[in-house]
């Protein structure tokens, strides 16, 4: 059974997410890689961040420019270990949910059990889908990282598996 999730995501969806549910969120959601990660880490330190990250979805892409008439070009999820200096950091702030491919370290997966968050996994190599599922685009911060600014997505049905759900049952263990 495929579960529907409103964005902002909140405490008791979490809750009831299992790692390996397969899940369509629709809502608002950022974006950001590892430049946009650094920045935002130390706009927290400095108490100066641009936008608000309590409650939030991050989507780790760096989507290709839009061609004419689109919303947003290609917009496939990056590989989510390139985010795991920054992510314990961001939970601890109030992000509730990250989406990305691969496994996470353990300070990640241990961020997240503390703070009740989720990791959802998206499908690599399916950009093109993706953008499909992207109705609005907007750059919100760090405009100059071009297709690593942060932007706020608007999204339909966006296809996610949970890759480690709230109390660390994980995906990518071997059994």
């Amino acid at each position: 059974m495929i579960k529907k999730i409103s964005l902002p995501i909140g405490d008791d969806d979490i809750k009831q997410l299992k790692a390996g549910d397969s899940v369509l969120l629709t809502g608002e959601l950022l974006t950001g890689r590892d430049a946009a990660h650094k920045r935002i880490v130390e706009a927290i330190d400095k108490g100066e961040l641009p936008f608000e990250i309590k409650g939030q979805t991050i989507y780790y892409v760096g989507p290709c420019p839009a061609k004419e008439g689109a919303v947003i070009g290609s917009c496939g999820p990056t590989t989510s270990y390139r985010m795991d200096p920054y992510a314990p950091k961001l939970l601890d702030n109030g992000l509730k949910a990250m989406i990305g491919k691969g496994g996470r370290s353990k300070e990640v997966t241990d961020a997240i059990i503390r703070n009740g968050c989720v990791y959802f996994a998206a499908i690599g190599g399916a950009g093109a889908v993706y953008s499909e599922r992207v109705k609005e685009a907007k750059v919100i911060a760090y405009d100059d990282l071009g297709t690593e600014a942060v932007r706020r997505l608007y999204v339909e049905d966006f296809p996610v598996i949970v890759a480690i759900d709230c109390k660390g049952n994980c995906i990518y263990d071997k059994k």
